[in-house]
Parts: structure tokens; C-alpha cells; sequence
């Protein structure tokens, strides 16, 4: 733009070194540079930690302070609504500051002037509000909340008239696809229609081509499902307009349409004199093209872009890094001449040896883009900067390695709100929240897609999917074999036994049966789509498929039958309220699975941490739903799905401003910094990742790459044979590797003084080691050059060696009873909300890894019927890890003997003698110092009976019987006489309560006492009977005790 085509203002700055002493700010020669640039357009490539905001707002106020434009002449624009209040703050500082603006001068008639400062998307839908009319766009149009979104997407999917036999995934899931092909179809500015018609011609190609492997195979098949999708996407965009909606995307594509229109231009470039763009390596085609329509292709108007394609780590959702590269003839001077290019590469935030780390990362993106320097410290920083890294053996060594070093920080002086924890992926976050706070350090976990890895989060959202699908098996077996059902795996491969057996029963029907040919119909598809286990679990309400009893000849276990028809009567009850609000849907499934009231029981630092985030979650829920009044629960699922995925639409999910250790993700990390960075997982296929990008060869929802706006940046299939499709998968990898190396680099330049990376060679589940990553081996060189410290360093396990965490969960590792109880939760009646213990899951083997393996069977004798003459269950033996000081074992014999004897192990010697009349369990005593099993004798649970239940002490652990006193052989033991602290005393059946009687922690008393064939509870030793429960000395069934 020419000069005097600038409006004249009155300049209260002439000079650069005016500027610096105005503003407090030493700027570099760099800086200065770009800051005092003539009006005209140029690129500056900012690296991390460089200053860029700063010089952005120093522009603004030399460009008004020299009388080169007024304030609200200069537009500014950036992506996220944090980062345009954050640039308007300081532009207003700054202008104040150096005297440019007078806040105190109110003059109702001409009111001071201010920069417009805001994101691409409110930029694109001010334009329409202004300019629509010009293409038919009404100004009412309303903005779709991601609810409406998703919901009539759904509805179109619901009306289309179909058929699709392309469309081969959930109903969920094809809501997600059809969001995600809309979007990319805006975001490259491709019409439906064309993309049906590219999809047409590549199945032409690919009927006389040889499909000779699976990968080849899948192609014409992802061409059947986009073009399947793509007349969908037409129903949907049809839908929006008849209710003048428009998404995000329409923002961008429609204010694209316009900016073709030379006259919107004219009118933009008179408004806005001066025009700056934030991070513009991340912007689309579609916001490149809307942007250069509007202020260049020619004009020469002063636009300044500042980005780093060092750090475009958003290519996965629509960036485009290119359009960085090529600004300089996107947006050249009105003689033809390429914009200028600058730099600035002076990084104020990390210390020396904290950049060579990241400059050596960066080294082979630095090649691939021209401008980009290698970043250098700040004067006298140069030896700034600490890089620790650690390598260990296992997952869990690696999580108490960071946890640990995390915690020494804040013991030694750190704020928690100066450290952060980047993760690749949110896998590790529930292991790494609950470590944390085992430490009593305060923990934020950061974004949506993070809340949904924790397992409060992840357990609501699989009983809503089990709820909204019968067919979310995944959803279902995380219920199952969750802490409240602990179902085995035993009974859960018999729960999928009858569910493919209810497939099966459809085809006993005619020949001419509605069900006989719809599983005709979905013959060959994936088996988790047809067979069902909710339809399973339903059947244990119903009448089986024989008709015959209760039972279709599967040996399930009991427990298993109570607790699938327990949770098959919750679902039933829960659906009925689907139609519900989603609030008031995700209350209901709260209240009846008791999540939310077991967390706010619970006394524990780690519960109450889980109330909050369970708080954060619902709070995200409302915020989508109140968008829309009519919000569902499957809008809400696709929602999620998508936010799992992809983050989308989830900026506003950036850390709080509490004091607390952040735990995020490395992609939110991007614009911030901490003075400590802890990154664990750095090993083999996990960071450097080696999932690559979904590929629109074998994915119906991802646009090919021939039609994208930025296609000569991508590989693309040069032949459709095994060669050629061979080949563009290695040339995809690379392009994976190029961005994992800016998330890399993005990652390493957070810190500004302590960087702690670690690995691990075994993973919690894996059979092959994993072993360091590149980017734990460039640390490990880095520490190993004396630029840093190795903490640890564990040795590659051999060829043989076996994971060790897999060895060990084969370990019993605590003493565990019977069902019902639940794990965590407080016994009834116990003093302080003490934690029941941990049960084993119904035929789990405590022996094999997560309760996998065949089951044991129980070792102790049991007696080989009842008084219904049935045999009772067998029990799990029971194991502790702890060095105990005796073990008891209990055992019944009703065959050979009707005599019972019990015999107590106490302080003193008696023997006490029972009627021969109950036939009651005989207590036999271990020699003093044996270390083994303990078994409490378990009888049928039904009306007038009750399991035997051990005592737990303050840990939520049983407690073995006391260490009974040696004894001579034949010499019988005696009871402790009345006064010992722990005498042993009888129970009235009247005091018989259902619940387990409270007792003090410290007591190993036995919880139950047996008489004639009823468990009682045995009121606690170290505490007087209250009057009712007194016995007399001899009772109906039973013998006076007689001396020894």
C-alpha cells in the first residue's frame, strides 16, 4: 500500500530507541527490525520463546505512535479467544504506556479509538453478518453449537432414505465421520459433487487393477463409503441451510466465497489499514484463501504474519504449513516483488543447554523450510538450563520415577503451578494423577479428551454408550470386569458364548423369518457388530433359549448370574430415561451406580481430586447442552468420540490459574511455558509416535489427497499395485515423522530451566520390551556430552527375560473374601469409612495376571453338602503377601463324623466342646510360625443363612486369627479367661444383626461365629455385650465349655 494512502496522524514517537525507553522493553536488533518495518507486507518466522506477542503489540504502537494509522485502523487476528484477549491486553498496555492513547479522555462524541483484535472464525462470521446479503446469506443466521451439530447430524443420518451398504460402522461413528468429511470438504473448499465424482472415476480405475493384497483391497471399498458419505454430507448441508445454521467451517468457506467478490475487499482494506496474523502456520487453505482475497494476491497491503513451521503440529486437523512457506507470493507487493521475509531467533525463555537439545531435534525441519534459524539463548544464558532423563526397567518405575521428582521439586521450593507433565496421549494420565496425589501434590488434568482416559470419567461414558448401543461390547466388558461387578473372564467368555448363540437362534426360524434374513443380510460383518452381550445380559431376566429352567446349560458361575441380572435390571431401568434431558440422564446414571456418592464418601486426596474432575466433566456436558435444549445422549457420545480423537473444538480447555501441577497433553502445550517440564513415555512407538495419519485409502472419511488445497505438500499413490500403494505408505510415514518431529520440538521448548525426560523398557501389558526413543536417546546423548544428568539407566532386558510386571501380577499380593462387598468402599457400620478389602472376581485366578488363567480350585476342605443337600459354591483360596504371624484354617466334615470340635487358639489352653447336635465347622490350629493359607468356611447365602465374613482392619485388609500358643500334642487349648482384653464371648440370636457389628481396628477377633449351621456376629472381645446379647451358659444346641 502507498504511503499516503495512510490517514494522517499526530506521531508522538520518531525513534526506535524512543520506543524501547517507552515501553521498558531491551528489544534485540532483530526485533527492532520487525517492529519498525515500513507499512508493507512481511513474514517473520518467530522460533519458540522468541517474543513474538511482544513485537506484535510494539508494532501496533510504533505504527500509531509514528501517525502511520490510528487504532482502530489495525486489525489483528488469532485462533483462540485466550490468545486475542491476551494480544489486546498488551497492545492496550502498550499504547498506554508509551503515551500514544489516554485512557482518562471520555469524550461521548468522538471516543478513543482501539484495535480490533479477535480470532479467524468471529473475523469470518462478522464478514458474513456484514456482506452475506451479497450471496444470498441471510444475516439471521445462526451459529451451530457443537449439540445442534452433532444432533442433526444424527437426525440425517436417521432420515436418509438409504440404502448404504458401504456404511459399514456404528451409528456413532458414522455421525463422527459425517462431521469429519463436512469439515475437510470446507477446509480445502471442495464441493461434495466433486468428490463423488474423483471417488467415481477411482473405481473405474480400480475395476482393472489386480487387488492382490488387503491394503489394495480396502481402497475401492473407502471410495464406496466417501462417496456414500458425501451425498450424505449434501443432506446435511441442505439441512443446515433450511434452518439457517452454519458451522465453523461454513464460516470460513462462505467468507472465502466472498472474499472473491472485489469490492468486499475494497471495502476491508479502507477499514483496516494495518492487518496482523497470529500463528499463521496453522491456518488452512480455506482461511489462506480468505485472507489473501481480502488484503492480497497483489495489493501490497500491510499484512504482517508471524508463525514457526518448526512448531505446525496441526496438520492432522486441517493446518496447512504451507501456507507459511508461501506468503511471500500470496501476499506480494503491488509490483510484483515477494513480501519480505524476517526472523527472529534470540529465545528468552530456556536456558542454553536446554536449546541445543532442541535446535539438534530441529536440525532436519530447519532444512525443509527457507528462513528458519537455529534458536540461540539470551546473553549470559548460554550455560542456563538443566536436561535430566531417566530410563527404567517398567511402566510403574518410569510413572514413581517422575512422580517422585516432581514431588522433591515442590518439597525443595518449586510452585506446582511452575511444573507441567506433557503426555503424547492421555493414556497415562489416570496413573500418573493418582501417583501425584499418593504424594499430596495438587494435580489439574488438562482438556477434555484428558478427563476422558480417567477412570471415574471413562466408566460414566461406557454405561451411557451401553445405554445409547446394545452392541458397545468394548463399553460393556469395561463395565463387567470394572471394581463394582469384577466379573472373571471365565463368565464373561460364557456371556459371549450366549450372545453368539442368541445369532444363532435367529436361524432356527422359517424360511421366510424377518430375523433369518437379517442375519442373512449382515453375514461377513464384524462380529462385534452383530453379536451383542447387552442382549446376552438381558437374558437373565428372561426366559432362556430352551425354555428349561434357569439355565441353557452354560456352567456359570452363581455369583456371575446375580450380578449379570443385578446390572441387566440397572440398564432396563436406565434406558427408559434416554428421552430425558442429557443432564438430567447423566445424573440418573450417576445416582443409580453410585459413583458420585462413593467419591464423596470417601475420605482419600485422590477421591476428592476425582470429585472434581467428575465435576469438570459435567460441566463440559452442560455447557454442550446448553447450546441446545433438545441435546441428546447420542450427540453427546459422538461429541466426545470426536473430542477423543481429534481435540476439536476444544480450545477453550486450556490450564486453570490454580497452583497445581498441570498433567496435559504435548499438543495443548503449544504457546505455554512452565519452569519445570516432566515427559515420560518416551519410548519406542509412543513418542516419536508410530501411528501414522488415517489414510484416505483405507478411511471413507478423510478427503483425498489430489483434491486438498495443499496436495503438493502430501504424497499421493503414483500406480494402484503393491508397489505403488507400498510406497506411498513409506513416503506417509516419513510425513508422520516430520510432525512428531515438531511436536518434539515443541515439547523441549516449554522449560525455562528443567527438563526431565524418561522411558522404560517393559510397558504394564506388553510381551516385547519397548526401549528407548529417539527422542530419549537424543536426551541420553545430550546429558552424556555434560549437558545434563542421567538419573538412571536400566540395561536391555534379554532375549529371553519375561515382563516383569506381567510376572507380577501373577503375584497374590493381598488377602481377599467373598462377594458382596465392593472394593473401596466402607464396611457397614465400621468406625472412620474404613475401605472394605479388594474381592476376587467370581472363577478369577488370583495366581494369573489381572485375574486371567484357569481357575484354582480351592485347596481347603469344604463340606460336601448342606442342610438344602446341595454342594456349596467353592470357594478362592485365600492369600497374603505380609509375613503374618500364624494362619488358621477352617474345615467341615459332615460324612464321617457328626462329633465337632472347636478348637480356639488363645493366650491360655481350654478346649471347648460343642453338641454333637449342630454339626458346626471344626477350627483347627497351625503350628505356631507356619505361613500359608487362611479360609474362612463359606456357606449358601439365602434366608436365615449367612456367608462367613473376615474381619478387616484399618488397611481394608482381613486380618488372620491370632497366633495361637503352642501345644503339646494332644493337649487340647483353652479359651482366655473373661478377664483377657480379648475373651472370647457367645452371641444371642436376637443380637443377630445383618450387617458386620462394629469392633475396634486393632482386634483379630473372627468376624463370625457358627451355631448350629447360622453365621453370627461375633461381638468384639475388647468391648462389654450390650444386655440384650447376653447367653446363658448352656444353649439349645450347644455344650457348656468343660475344663481342660
Amino acid at each position: 500500500m502507498a504511503a499516503d494512502s495512510l490517514v494522517d496522524v499526530p506521531a508522538r514517537i520518531t525513534d526506535p530507541e524512543q520506543l524501547k525507553e517507552l515501553l521498558g522493553i531491551p528489544f534485540t536488533p532483530e526485533q527492532t527490525a520487525c517492529i519498525t518495518a515500513p507499512p508493507a507486507p512481511q513474514v517473520i518466522v518467530a522460533g519458540a520463546g522468541s517474543g513474538k506477542t511482544t513485537v506484535m503489540a510494539a508494532r501496533v504502537v510504533w505504527l500509531v505512535g509514528t501517525g502511520q494509522v490510528a487504532p482502530e485502523q489495525v486489525l489483528g487476528l488469532t485462533f483462540t479467544n485466550k490468545a486475542a484477549a491476551e494480544l489486546a491486553e498488551r497492545v492496550r498496555k502498550a499504547l498506554v504506556k508509551a503515551g500514544v492513547t489516554d485512557p482518562d479522555a471520555i469524550d461521548p462524541d468522538n471516543p478513543p479509538g482501539e484495535p480490533v483484535i479477535s480470532t479467524y472464525h468471529a473475523f469470518a462470521g462478522r464478514l458474513l453478518t456484514d456482506h452475506g446479503l451479497r450471496i444470498g446469506l441471510e444475516p439471521t443466521s445462526r451459529l451451530l453449537a457443537d449439540a445442534t451439530r452433532f444432533q442433526l447430524a444424527a437426525r440425517v443420518l436417521r432420515e436418509a432414505p438409504g440404502p448404504y451398504p458401504a456404511l459399514t460402522r456404528s451409528f456413532p461413528d458414522l455421525v463422527g465421520d459425517l462431521l469429519a468429511l463436512d469439515a475437510e470438504l470446507a477446509e480445502h473448499l471442495v464441493r461434495p459433487e466433486t468428490l463423488r465424482a474423483y471417488d467415481a472415476e477411482l473405481l473405474l480405475t480400480l475395476r482393472g487393477a489386480k487387488l492382490t493384497n488387503a491394503d489394495l483391497r480396502k481402497v475401492p471399498d473407502a471410495a464406496a463409503a466417501r462417496r456414500a458419505l458425501a451425498e450424505l454430507v449434501t443432506r446435511y448441508r441442505a439441512a443446515k441451510r433450511e434452518r439457517d445454521l452454519l458451522d465453523f467451517g461454513d464460516q470460513i468457506a462462505l467468507s472465502a466465497q466472498l472474499a472473491r467478490l472485489p469490492e468486499v475487499g475494497h471495502v476491508l482494506r479502507d477499514e483496516f489499514r494495518v492487518v496482523l496474523l497470529d500463528e499463521y502456520q496453522d491456518t488452512s487453505v480455506a482461511q489462506r484463501v480468505l485472507l489473501a482475497g481480502l488484503f492480497g494476491d497483489g495489493t501490497g497491503h500491510p499484512v504482517t504474519a508471524v508463525g514457526d513451521p518448526c512448531q505446525a503440529i496441526y496438520g492432522w486437523r486441517g493446518a496447512s504449513v504451507a501456507n507459511l512457506d508461501d506468503f511471500p507470493e500470496h501476499f506480494a507487493h503491488a509490483d510484483g516483488r515477494p513480501a519480505t521475509r524476517q526472523a527472529l531467533s534470540e529465545n528468552r525463555r530456556s536456558g542454553g543447554r536446554l536449546l541445543d537439545l532442541a535446535n539438534g531435534l530441529a536440525e532436519p525441519l530447519r532444512a525443509l523450510h527457507a528462513g528458519v534459524e537455529a534458536l540461540r539463548p539470551a546473553p549470559g544464558a548460554e550455560r542456563d538450563g538443566i536436561v535430566r532423563c531417566a530410563l527404567l526397567r517398567t511402566h510403574a518405575e518410569e510413572i514413581d520415577w517422575a512422580a517422585d521428582s516432581v514431588a522433591h521439586l515442590v518439597r525443595t521450593g518449586t510452585a506446582p503451578g511452575e511444573i507441567a507433565v506433557l503426555c503424547r496421549t492421555a493414556t497415562d494420565f489416570a496413573e500418573i494423577q493418582g501417583a501425584l496425589v499418593a504424594r499430596d501434590l495438587p494435580v489439574e488434568v488438562v482438556g477434555l479428551s484428558g478427563l476422558l482416559h480417567l477412570p471415574e470419567i471413562a466408566d460414566l461414558v461406557a454405561v451411557c454408550e451401553v445405554l445409547q448401543d446394545p452392541g458397545a461390547n468394548a463399553s460393556l466388558v469395561r463395565l463387567l470386569t470394572g471394581p463394582r461387578w469384577r466379573i472373571g473372564p471365565r463368565d464373561l467368555a460364557l456371556l459371549g458364548r450366549r450372545a453368539r448363540r442368541l445369532v444363532a437362534h435367529a436361524r432356527v426360524t422359517g424360511e421366510d423369518d424377518p430375523d433369518r434374513r437379517l442375519a442373512e443380510a449382515v453375514e461377513g460383518v464384524d462380529p462385534a457388530e452383530v453379536i451383542s452381550l447387552a442382549d446376552a445380559l438381558d437374558t437373565f431376566l428372561e426366559t432362556p433359549l430352551d425354555g428349561h429352567g434357569d439355565d441353557d446349560g452354560l456352567p456359570f458361575s452363581p455369583d456371575a448370574r446375580v450380578r449379570f441380572a443385578r446390572l441387566a435390571t440397572e440398564l432396563r431401568e436406565l434406558r427408559r430415561s434416554l428421552a430425558d434431558p442429557l443432564m438430567d440422564v447423566l445424573h440418573r446414571v450417576l445416582a443409580v451406580t453410585g459413583l458420585e456418592v462413593e467419591l464423596s464418601a470417601s475420605p482419600h486426596a485422590l477421591a476428592a481430586r476425582r470429585r472434581e474432575t467428575l465435576s469438570n466433566f459435567l460441566d463440559v456436558a452442560a455447557s454442550f447442552a446448553a447450546g441446545d435444549n433438545e441435546a441428546t445422549l447420542l450427540a453427546f457420545l459422538g461429541f466426545l468420540r470426536t473430542a477423543a480423537q481429534y481435540e476439536k473444538g476444544l480450545d477453550n480447555a486450556l490450564p486453570g490459574g490454580e497452583n497445581t501441577v498441570k498433567v496435559l497433553t504435548a499438543h495443548k502445550s503449544k504457546g505455554l511455558e512452565w519452569d519445570v517440564v516432566v515427559v515420560p513415555g518416551l519410548v519406542t512407538g509412543t513418542f516419536p509416535s508410530s501411528q501414522g495419519r488415517e489414510k484416505w485409502t483405507s478411511q471413507g472419511k478423510v478427503l483425498p489427497h489430489a483434491l486438498r488445497g495443499d496436495a503438493d505438500t502430501l504424497p499421493d499413490v503414483a500406480s494402484w499395485d503393491p508397489r505403488g500403494l507400498k510406497d506411498f505408505h513409506e513416503a506417509m510415514k516419513d510425513h508422520q515423522h516430520t510432525e512428531e518431529l515438531r511436536l518434539g520440538y515443541v515439547t523441549f521448548t516449554r522449560p525455562r530451566s528443567l527438563l526431565l525426560g524418561s522411558g522404560h523398557w517393559w510397558g504394564p501389558t506388553q510381551k516385547k520390551c519397548r526401549g528407548p526413543s529417539a527422542f530419549l536417546q537424543a536426551l541420553h546423548d545430550h546429558c552424556a556430552a555434560g549437558y545434563g544428568e542421567i538419573e538412571a539407566w536400566a540395561d536391555e532386558p534379554a532375549e529371553d527375560e519375561e515382563n516383569p510386571a506381567l510376572h507380577q501380577a501373577t503375584r497374590p499380593t493381598q488377602v481377599v473374601g467373598p462377594w458382596p462387598l465392593d472394593r473401596g468402599r466402607p464396611w457397614p457400620g465400621a468406625r472412620g469409612g474404613r475401605p472394605r478389602p479388594s474381592w476376587p472376581h467370581p472363577g478369577r485366578d488370583l495366581a494369573s495376571p489381572a485375574g486371567t488363567g484357569i481357575p484354582r480350585p480351592c485347596t481347603t476342605r469344604t463340606p460336601s453338602t448342606t442342610r438344602n443337600g446341595r454342594r456349596p459354591p467353592r470357594t478362592t483360596s485365600l492369600r497374603t503377601t505380609n509375613r503374618t504371624r500364624s494362619a488358621t484354617a477352617s474345615s467341615t466334615n459332615r460324612t464321617r463324623s457328626t462329633r465337632a470340635r472347636s478348637k480356639r487358639s488363645r493366650s491360655t489352653r481350654a478346649r471347648s466342646k460343642r453338641s454333637r447336635s449342630t454339626k458346626t465347622a471344626t477350627r483347627k490350629s497351625r503350628p505356631a510360625g507356619t505361613h500359608g493359607q487362611w479360609q474362612a468356611p463359606r456357606f449358601p447365602t439365602r434366608r436365615g443363612h449367612r456367608s462367613s465374613r473376615t474381619h478387616t482392619g484399618t488397611a481394608g485388609r482381613p486380618s488372620p486369627p491370632r497366633k495361637p500358643a503352642p501345644s503339646p500334642p494332644g493337649t487340647a487349648t483353652s479359651t482366655p479367661s473373661p478377664a483377657s482384653s480379648c475373651a472370647p464371648a457367645t452371641t444371642s440370636p436376637k443380637s443377630t444383626s445383618r450387617r458386620p457389628s462394629r469392633r475396634p481396628s486393632c482386634c483379630a477377633w473372627p468376624r463370625t461365629r457358627t451355631v448350629s449351621r447360622r453365621s453370627w456376629p461375633a461381638p468384639c472381645p475388647a468391648r462389654p455385650s450390650p444386655p440384650h446379647a447376653a447367653v446363658p451358659a448352656s444353649t439349645p444346641g450347644s455344650r457348656p465349655a468343660s475344663k481342660s
